[in-house]
């Protein structure tokens, strides 16, 4: 199926590794030329260099951190610098795992400034170009928590159920300009993320966490690959899904047991 991303361009923050890599990967095999963004420039110059490579397409890098407003301003002058973008893929780490009630107000600012704040900050900043193209979509990534909530998940689940919120709202406002938004709420995937957490994280990412436990409670028995993420994200920004705005999607293997 040809998804009519040719000639388009994207901007995917977090793409050095995981699950924004594989996006990135899948929008340019299908001809769309990249815009990455991560902290690390190491890591997101070897991203892009293998990007490239595989792809042909072009991959122009930008390093911010997206918990920051200096790295939001960062990222957003390198799309103005390029006359914007048509896609814009919201994608980075989570907060600390623990108890919610543990967590100092600084920790929940920390949360609210990496989550939910930096959604804010890249649509407040992409969409007025993407209106002067002629429209655009927009794919947030977030959790399974977000909407089955797990113990110790309590800054995750808080701060991404308000971008679900957000996007529901700028899937009305922003409709009559042609942008599209929509939420992707991702379940247990194969990423270095999930390999930190399996053989023992830092004290202040401690969760009781156990990979066999979790398995246990997937239908289909086993984690998703970031591939199989991308493919969905790659569809949602693409005009093949221009009927499709405000909807929130489980990727998760059937690990979500609710109706909606």
């Amino acid at each position: 199926m040809d998804l009519k991303l040719q000639g388009k361009v994207a901007l995917v923050n977090g793409a050095s590794q995981g699950i924004g890599f594989a996006i990135a990967h899948s929008l340019a095999s299908e001809g769309a030329d990249l815009l990455i963004s991560a902290r690390k420039e190491e890591a997101l110059k070897r991203a892009a260099e293998q990007l490239a490579t595989v792809t042909g397409r072009e991959v122009r890098t930008v390093v911010g951190d997206i918990r920051m407003q200096d790295g939001c301003n960062n990222i957003l002058a390198a799309v103005q610098a390029i006359g914007g973008v048509d896609i814009l893929i919201n994608n980075d780490g989570a907060p600390p795992l623990g108890p919610a009630l543990d967590f100092d107000d600084l920790r929940w600012s920390r949360a609210f400034e990496q989550n939910l704040l930096s959604v804010v900050r890249m649509c407040r900043g992409v969409v007025p170009m993407m209106e002067a193209r002629g429209g655009g979509s927009i794919v947030n990534i977030t959790a399974g928590t977000a909407i089955q909530p797990l113990p110790n998940f309590g800054l995750s689940v808080s701060t991404w159920a308000g971008v679900i919120g957000l996007a529901k709202t700028l899937s009305i406002e922003l409709a009559p300009k042609n942008i599209r938004i929509n939420t992707l709420c991702p379940g247990l995937f194969d990423t270095p993320r999930l390999d930190r957490s399996d053989s023992g994280a830092p004290p202040d990412q401690a969760s009781n966490f156990n990979l066999q436990e979790v398995l246990k409670t997937i239908p289909l028995g086993r984690k998703g690959q970031p591939a199989e993420i991308a493919s969905v994200a790659t569809f949602l920004a693409s005009p093949m899904a221009s009927y499709v705005t405000g909807t929130t999607l489980s990727v998760d293997g059937g690990g979500n047991r609710g109706l909606f």
